[in-house]
Formats: C-alpha cells, sequence, structure tokens
C-alpha cells in the first residue's frame, strides 16, 4: 500500500474518545494486518508498556455508543468493548508489532495525527486572527466578519422543504349503494 493511502485510512480511524484522539484496536488490527485477538495478545504480554494514559478498554455503554454511531451490526464481531490506543499507545505499539509493513503502517499513523493536530492549530488560529481583525476594524467589517463566521460555524440542519407542485384538496365524497331487494327463493 502507498504510504499516502494507508496515512488516509490511519486518519479516517481516528476516533475522538473520553476527549482523546485515539484509534480502536479492530481498526488498528485491520492496518497491521494482523487478528484483533493476536494484537490484543501481544498488547497484554507487555502490559508494562501500556499505562493508562496510553490505551484503555471501552465501558460497555461507549462501546454500545459508538456501535450505534458507527452502524455497527450487533450480531457479527467481537463480544467485548475493544481497547482504544492514544497517539502514544500507538507509537509504543512499534515496539510491540515488529515487521517491514508494522513499519510503514506505525509511520502513516504517526503523520495521521500530526496532520490532524496542524489542522485543529490551523483552525484556532484562524479564529485568533479573526478576533485580532475583528478588534482592530469592528465596525467598518462587522458584516464581514459576521458571513466569515458563519462560513465557519459547523452547519445546522435545514428545516424541511415544502412539497413543489398541484395539489388539490377535496372533500371525500361518500359512495354508497342500495341493496337491491331480492325476490325472496325460499317459500314461507
Amino acid at each position: 500500500m502507498k504510504a499516502d493511502l494507508l496515512a488516509l485510512q490511519a486518519e479516517r480511524r481516528i476516533l475522538l474518545i473520553r476527549k482523546q484522539r485515539v484509534m480502536l484496536s479492530d481498526d488498528l488490527a485491520a492496518l497491521y494486518g494482523v487478528e484483533t485477538k493476536a494484537l490484543n495478545r501481544a498488547v497484554k504480554r507487555n502490559i508494562e508498556r501500556f499505562p493508562g494514559d496510553f490505551t484503555f478498554q471501552l465501558t460497555k455503554e461507549e462501546w454500545n455508543d459508538l456501535k450505534c454511531q458507527i452502524g455497527a451490526s450487533s450480531w457479527g464481531g467481537s463480544r467485548t468493548p475493544p481497547y482504544a490506543f492514544t497517539e502514544q499507545g500507538v507509537a509504543m505499539l512499534s515496539s510491540v508489532l515488529r515487521g517491514p509493513r508494522a513499519v510503514q503502517v506505525n509511520i502513516a499513523i504517526m503523520r495521521a495525527f500530526v496532520r490532524l493536530r496542524e489542522m485543529l492549530l490551523t483552525n484556532a488560529d484562524l479564529a485568533r486572527k479573526l478576533a485580532e481583525l475583528e478588534r482592530k476594524y469592528d465596525s467598518q467589517f462587522k458584516a464581514v466578519f459576521d458571513a466569515i463566521r458563519q462560513l465557519m460555524a459547523p452547519l445546522t440542519p435545514q428545516p424541511p422543504k415544502p412539497e413543489i407542485g398541484f395539489h388539490v384538496k377535496e372533500d371525500a365524497i361518500p359512495y354508497r349503494t342500495k341493496r337491491k331487494s331480492r325476490p325472496s327463493t325460499h317459500p314461507s
């Protein structure tokens, strides 16, 4: 796999859990090309290398919430919550998992974490610069700053649009038919 493609795949698998950017053991195992249980076994054999701020296991509640968000099936897959690895935990995995693929994947994941950090800093820097400009040219460019802030804000869901077309509202017409009386064939 090319390094850029690998970094892109890693970047898409970084999640925010407990206010930390992490990758799940299932995703890491897929990137490294090993089974999840093999990865977990390697971590448990070297548990002293993975303190609580490097890796932690999701609670059942966190796992259920995450499965609902990502649309995971409740039928297949792991029955136990996965482990979550912070950036330091992923770096420590390189000392546990060895091989050329592990080295390539680890480099790609580190690049993905760095790129994510740079994007967050760039956005924070942009907001700081905008606030500085707003203070400097407050009255002159208020409309421009408001428009820029709206573009930076996350999208809000739009209300449903009215239907287009010709709609006719008619009163319901009761259709009744009178029963015809039949001549009786039974002798009385």
